[in-house]
Formats: C-alpha cells, structure tokens, sequence
C-alpha cells in the first residue's frame, strides 16, 4: 500500500467519521485539540498528521486507532473481523495428541471462549479447574469423544452436546479413532 494511498483512506475515513457523528471541523478541533486548519488539510488529502493527532482524533471520534486508517464499518460494513484458516492461532498438545483452534476473539478471555479440537486416536485434554463457575459447553462433530467432569463420565458420538463444570478437574478422550469438535467455554 503506497503513501498515496493510505493518505487517501485516511483522508476519506476522518472525514466519514466526523460527519456521521454530526461534528463540524471545529467541533472536532476543539474535541481533539487539532486545529481545524489542520484537520481541514488531512481530509483533503493535503497534510499528514502526528502519530499523537492520529490518537487525539480516535479519542474523540471514539474509534480505535487501526480503526481511522483501516476504515472499520466504513470499509468492511458488519463484517468487523475477518481471520483466514491460516492466521487462526493453534495450540499443539503434541504429547496428549489433541490440536487446539482458537477460534474466539482474545477481547472475550474469561467471558466466552470458543476453541475447535482435533483429537488424534486415542489421545486425551486434560484440564486443571478453571475460574469459579466456569462451564464448558461440547459438541462433537466427528467420532466419539468421553467427558469426564469431576469423576464422572459421559460418552458423545456425533451431534451430541455435553455442558458440564469446569472448575473442577475434566477432560475429554478420543477412544480410538480421530475426533473432533466445538468447545464453548464461559465464566460465571
């Protein structure tokens, strides 16, 4: 992406923003202490700003600061975040033989967290107690999986789904072949 370019974006999102937010260049001046001669310049394509009137200006207008160049709901509309197969972060658990998608964003950590397992045959997740009240919530798409919560066992085939207390010591098992599913994970 050229200069040019992201000079333009910028331009053209700063100057959306202002206006769905019903401010003049001088409201907006005297919300974000950057002269209006200045933001007059910047939506013109004409000036540059400082990496500290960039912040100023997402203080006031409220956005995030990715948020003022990328465009936000400007560019992407409802779509607000979009990650490739690729880019989704994994976690190995080489020596249980559980791989770990996260698929939940890091925002939600401690409210709801959702993650895709593949188990290979005959592996195991075991988890130490998570946070007080903490439920996880388990639907398998794929082979069988057995639940232990607490000591206590429940065996899921396909299309099943288990909701059980994880604060207190659980796992799940693949027993025999390749498995795989959704888990949902939420605080109390």
């Amino acid at each position: 992406m050229t200069d040019d370019h992201v000079s333009r974006r910028l331009a053209k999102h700063l100057k959306d923003l202002r206006k769905a937010r019903g401010l003049s260049l001088e409201a907006l001046a005297n919300l974000s202490g950057v002269s209006k001669s200045m933001l007059s310049q910047v939506e013109r394509g004409e000036s540059s700003p400082t990496v500290a009137s960039l912040w100023n200006l997402t203080k006031a207008l409220n956005v995030e600061f990715s948020g003022l160049l990328d465009g936000g709901e400007n560019e992407r509309g409802p779509i607000k975040e979009l990650i490739r197969a690729e880019q989704t972060p994994v976690i190995m658990s080489q020596a249980k033989g559980c791989q770990i998608r996260i698929l939940s964003s890091p925002d939600t950590v401690g409210d709801t967290e959702i993650y895709d397992l593949v188990f290979a045959p005959n592996s195991a997740l075991e988890s130490e107690p998570h946070r007080s009240g903490c439920v996880e919530n388990l639907t398998v798409f794929s082979g069988t999986l057995v639940v232990t919560a607490d000591g206590v066992s429940e065996t899921l085939n396909r299309g099943d789904t288990v909701r059980y207390v994880a604060d207190r010591p659980h796992s799940i098992e693949s027993k025999s072949k390749k498995a795989r599913a959704v888990l949902i994970v939420t605080g109390s």
